[in-house]
Parts: C-alpha cells; sequence; structure tokens
C-alpha cells in the first residue's frame, strides 16, 4: 500500500472549524483489500454505553488499537488499545504523512448496515486535549456524516463519506461542531471507519 491521494482536498468553507476532505485517499484496490482485512480479522467488540443514566447496546461494533498504555474512554467504555496490525501499521503512516501529524490510537466502527449508527457528539474527551486532531477513514459502504454548529442551529453540513475517503478535523472543530453518522432505511452493506487519534 504506497499510494497517498489522487485528488484534490477539499476545504470546507465551516466558521470555528477546519476540516479537509480527500476523496479517493486510498485507491479503489487498496480500500477493497484493508475492508476485507479488517473484515475478516478485526476482534470486533459490543458494548453497552451509558445514555441519560441508561444503559444500551452501541448500534455498531468497535475496536481500538494503539500505543501500549494509551486506554480511550467515552460515554462510561474505557476501551483498551489491541497491539497495531501490520495493516493498521501501514495505513497508519499514510495517514501521518499527508496530514502532518503523529497519532497513537485508531478506533475502528464497523457500520454493520442501515441500522447501526452514531449520535450527535464531539471527539473532546480529556485524554484528547485541547483542540484535538481526528483523522477518519471511510471503507465500504458510503454513509453521510452531518455536521451541526454547537451555538448556531442554522450552520449545518452534510457529507457523503466515500469508499476510501480521508476526513481530517482540526483545529477548533471540536469545540464549536458535533457530528453524527445517522441510521438509514435503505437496504445498504457494511461500512468500516478508522479513527486516528493522538492520546495525551
Amino acid at each position: 500500500m504506497n499510494s497517498l491521494f489522487n485528488s484534490d482536498p477539499i476545504h470546507l468553507n465551516l466558521p470555528d472549524a477546519d476540516i479537509t476532505y480527500f476523496p479517493n485517499f486510498l485507491s479503489k484496490t487498496e480500500a477493497d483489500v484493508l475492508f476485507q482485512e479488517l473484515m475478516n480479522n478485526t476482534p470486533w467488540q459490543h458494548d453497552y454505553i451509558t445514555v441519560y443514566g441508561k444503559k444500551h447496546l452501541q448500534p455498531r461494533l468497535t475496536a481500538l488499537y494503539g500505543n501500549e498504555g494509551k486506554p480511550y474512554s467515552y460515554s462510561n467504555i474505557v476501551m483498551q488499545p489491541l497491539n497495531w496490525t501490520l495493516p493498521l501499521q501501514k495505513i497508519k503512516v499514510l495517514v501521518e504523512n499527508i496530514t502532518e501529524n503523529k497519532f497513537t490510537s485508531v478506533l475502528l466502527n464497523h457500520y454493520r448496515d442501515g441500522n447501526d449508527s452514531n449520535g450527535w457528539h464531539a471527539d473532546d474527551e480529556k485524554e484528547l486535549g485541547i483542540n484535538p486532531i481526528i483523522a477518519s477513514l471511510s471503507i465500504g459502504t458510503e454513509r453521510v456524516f452531518k455536521l451541526k454548529h454547537k451555538i448556531n442551529s442554522d450552520l449545518k453540513m452534510n457529507i457523503k463519506l466515500e469508499h476510501g475517503s480521508l476526513l481530517l478535523m482540526k483545529g477548533a472543530t471540536q469545540h464549536f461542531w458535533k457530528h453524527q453518522v445517522p441510521k438509514t432505511t435503505k437496504p445498504i452493506g457494511p461500512r468500516i471507519n478508522l479513527t486516528f487519534r493522538f492520546i495525551k
């Protein structure tokens, strides 16, 4: 896996945000190979999360890989990282090269079909520090990624995250914006999302 991206990056014109979209960050062949590798060899977890004091099964499967001693916490879940695999190490190098940033972990989300989702949230957990940089690689079925401003409800944007694309969020984005991947009633196939982070 040695290509970076073969389309010009798109910088989203949003206030209080610094977001860049890289379509075709991976070629279709590279994305297909990575998708099958992760589908077949990832020890997916199906955890309970706590929302408004009630426990629910997450509407997706997850796995965390990263540097030893760098757990990640959200919604009363504490995930311990698995050791980096060779395919994930190779992807990590590509992401670090294009974003010019270092990452200590990657959270994988497996959306099995249109019923799986991720609710409104910001990646602003304390272990990510101030102005965290989040690099999100999408492979598999295209899904809609929704953004909305935390203060100005008129500020919204929808992005279709394509197979092999990379979305980079940095600066004050997580302070001012929330995002989600909503459910859909369309009969669709699975998607895997890899979110690279630097845990303090």
